[in-house]
């Protein structure tokens, strides 16, 4: 991630014109628009992914920064630089830092590592003019030292630092003596940083780890994007960028994953980066029917195909009380006295059993995406057509929408099953998956037929059928029940 300070986009209000458009189909919009309209059906106000966040440009971040080194930097009594690296180690916690030195000041230098502890042995200031590193005779004013009093000379000190900003440090480059772990700070490495465009790119660097270090701030991950988000209180909570409008998870900076934490869903993606050549042949969307043997390819998001279920198979008419059944694995309880191998052929079939509930997820969700589409398209036809306007329909919009969101929570349910410890716990959290399962594919059902609604005309405006409108909302309604109550229930708190 590179900020270009030079020429700072987003602090310009005109540039941010264009982030606000909405991309059909991005899942970013899923979460605009939809939660009044369900909640006017009814529904529970508490949204527990309600986060409260502010998008930073750079000059803004940079003030916030700059306040907090200012109000260490005077109560400590240390250079802005040296407060910064104090910042960087205790992640920007100033009450913490405050309350800390009053109770010993040597001690949070020390371990912010600006200042030798008591117990390291400090050099004396050489009397020789031999550098340490080069071991040439060099002029006294040639040699540079920190409060560790390790002198080198000058060059030696731009060699060290030039290599280590080439590499991407900002903060963290340290003396270069041996088992020396003081810190430099950037008022002292600037200087030896020949030519502007260096300096530039470790100014770069120190504003990414400044950043990255604050308990409050994190950085769009979105492609040359410059916005910082800032939050109150982090959590593993869904923010979106202004500007660009990347969504992503601000505790971990990955696509959005509730209800899975984000040291699970680490897991999870590594374990299917891994298997991936095992779970290919169940990537392949074709299976074939139960009934004829047929193969058939699903092309819709909804999980029902005419007369039977796309993930077991089994016949859809039981599936509104045996839906529970579905999308819980049954685990053999006898497996751990069995062999190894039969153990591991048991860990595989648990593996590919949550990976398939979760690529159809996503691919439903791919397939949903471009209904959304379709109904984008008919509704502008319609008002084209002066068959109604724009409000008239607006349901159908918030419905396509709504689904999405639900299908996209439900995806990110199943690595949290996967993993999650067998007992009461997972399977009250199983039964409210199946629960929002079934929602989600009723609503799912209904959306995609939502074209096919019967509707008149009278004297030139749309008659609604009140029927087939009420039918959705209240499937809306219950849908985003189901949905909040597994967040409440089970999200990251």
């Amino acid at each position: 991630m590179s900020v270009d300070m030079n020429s700072q986009a987003s602090d310009k209000e005109d540039e941010d014109d264009g982030g606000d458009e909405e991309d059909q189909g991005d899942i970013a919009s899923y979460y605009e628009g939809v939660a009044s309209d369900v909640e006017q059906q009814g529904a529970d106000s508490f949204d527990p992914e309600e986060y409260l966040f502010t998008c930073l440009t750079y000059k803004e971040s940079q003030r916030v920064l700059m306040e907090e080194v200012n109000t260490v930097a005077a109560a400590l009594k240390v250079l802005p630089a040296v407060a910064k690296l104090i910042l960087v180690h205790f992640q920007w916690q100033v009450s913490q830092i405050l309350d800390r030195y009053k109770s010993n000041s040597s001690l949070v230098l020390s371990d912010a590592q600006v200042q030798p502890s008591s117990s390291c042995r400090l050099v004396t200031p050489p009397q020789s003019l031999q550098c340490g590193v080069c071991l040439q005779v060099v002029r006294r004013d040639a040699l540079l030292a920190l409060p560790c009093q390790h002198s080198f000379c000058k060059a030696c000190w731009e060699q060290h630092c030039t290599v280590l900003v080439k590499d991407g440090m900002g903060v963290g480059i340290s003396c270069m003596a041996q088992d020396c772990s003081l810190q430099m700070p950037e008022d002292f490495v600037l200087p030896l940083l020949p030519g502007e465009e260096l300096k530039d790119k470790y100014r770069r660097y120190l504003f990414r780890d400044y950043v990255e270090t604050h308990f409050q701030l994190q950085l769009c991950p979105g492609a040359d994007c410059p916005i910082v988000i800032k939050v109150q209180e982090p959590r593993a909570r869904r923010v979106q960028c202004s500007r660009c409008s990347e969504v992503f998870c601000f505790k971990c900076r990955q696509m959005y994953h509730a209800p899975t934490d984000c040291a699970t869903i680490r897991k999870w993606l590594t374990k299917c980066a891994d298997d991936s050549e095992t779970a290919n042949y169940i990537s392949a969307h074709t299976k074939d029917c139960p009934k004829c043997n047929i193969c058939i390819e699903k092309n819709g998001g909804c999980n029902h195909m005419v007369n039977f279920c796309w993930m077991c198979l089994g016949d859809w008419k039981t599936h509104g009380s045996e839906y529970y059944e579905c999308s819980r694995y049954k685990e053999n309880p006898d497996i751990v006295n069995q062999s190894q191998q039969a153990q591991a052929r048991e860990a595989l079939k648990k593996y590919l059993f949550y990976f398939e509930r979760w690529e159809n997820h996503n691919k439903s969700l791919q397939l949903e995406a471009q209904t959304y589409q379709r109904i984008q398209e008919k509704i502008q036809e319609r008002v084209m057509n002066n068959l109604g306007t724009w409000i008239d329909w607006q349901y159908l919009h918030n419905a396509a929408k709504l689904l999405a969101k639900c299908r996209y929570t439900l995806q990110y349910t199943y690595p949290y099953a996967y993993y999650m410890e067998s007992g009461p716990r997972k399977k009250l959290f199983e039964y409210q998956q199946a629960q929002l399962e079934a929602e989600i594919e009723n609503l799912s059902w209904k959306v995609e037929r939502a074209d096919s609604y019967e509707r008149g005309v009278v004297g030139g405006e749309v008659e609604l059928s009140a029927s087939d409108r009420g039918d959705l909302e209240n499937q809306m309604h219950i849908a985003e029940q189901r949905r909040r109550t597994l967040l409440k229930d089970f999200h990251d708190t």
